[in-house]
């Protein structure tokens, strides 16, 4: 017989469920993709977004169930969707950063990926999602409104990542996000 006590249900034999359980935050795992042609990179100004305020963003979204263990299989539909570029069109592509964040009720964790785009490879710079642009990748770009992580994953890459081929995992703590190396262990 089920009861109330502070919210929670009871079960039959009168326990209360683990109240830690019942509050964990949500986890949403999302994908993005930093593609260079020569010094440019392509942004997305992201507009009517549920997770994040306009900004610019990488192309990327959120995993569909199937994609759960596969987040370049996320990246490469979500690429699909907002530029028509496939990976055909696409060199050097990797899974460079990992940023963890916490937001109240979620624990965001997001893939980051870089790319060079194929010569001569035209891209529709028309999106659903908001605005397409190739843009300068210097100082300038980083002081632009974007996501936390992001921000912190592009200044990164700009200091030290795109001088290497290691691959960092971030965690956000506060007003910066810090990244470590992913040693073979």
């Amino acid at each position: 017989m089920h009861g109330e006590t502070g919210g929670l249900p009871r079960e039959s034999d009168g326990r209360q469920p683990n109240a830690a359980l019942c509050s964990a935050p949500k986890l949403r795992s999302m994908t993005s993709v930093y593609i260079a042609r020569g010094a440019e990179l392509l942004l997305l100004y992201r507009i009517g977004s549920r997770v994040v305020p306009p900004c610019w963003c990488g192309i990327g979204g959120h995993f569909e169930p199937e994609e759960m263990n596969d987040p370049q299989a996320c990246l490469l539909r979500e690429l699909k969707e907002e530029t028509g570029i496939g990976p055909e069109s696409l060199l050097n592509l990797r899974m460079r950063y990992m940023a963890i964040s916490r937001r109240e009720k979620e624990i965001r964790l997001n893939y980051y990926f870089f790319a060079d785009l194929l010569p001569g490879t035209q891209v529709e710079m028309c999106c659903e999602e908001g605005k397409l642009q190739w843009l300068p990748f210097d100082r300038q770009l980083l002081e632009r409104e974007m996501p936390r992580s992001a921000k912190a994953v592009l200044c990164h890459y700009y200091e030290t990542g795109r001088h290497d081929d290691k691959i960092y995992a971030g965690a956000a703590t506060g007003d910066t996000v810090a990244f470590h190396e992913l040693t073979v262990f």
